[in-house]
């Protein structure tokens, strides 16, 4: 008997369906994955908002007399 005959006999129904990281995972691997781009992403745009906040507190205030840092 195959490899894949075997699989498919124990698997039954869930045969050919993306498995799951682990039983107790509510989430496949491929949304596992997305996820972390999601985050990957949302993080850089963070990094990027934090340092646009710190030129301009930090630079772009003062020289437009808005503030003075001291």
């Amino acid at each position: 008997m195959g490899d894949a005959k075997r699989r498919k006999e124990t698997l039954g129904e869930n045969y050919g369906k993306e498995p799951k990281i682990a039983p107790w995972v509510p989430f496949t691997k491929t949304q596992a994955q997305q996820f972390v781009n999601w985050s990957s992403t949302g993080a850089w745009v963070g990094i990027g908002l934090l340092v646009a906040a710190w030129i301009t507190i930090r630079f772009i205030g003062p020289l437009f007399g808005w503030w003075q840092v001291s």
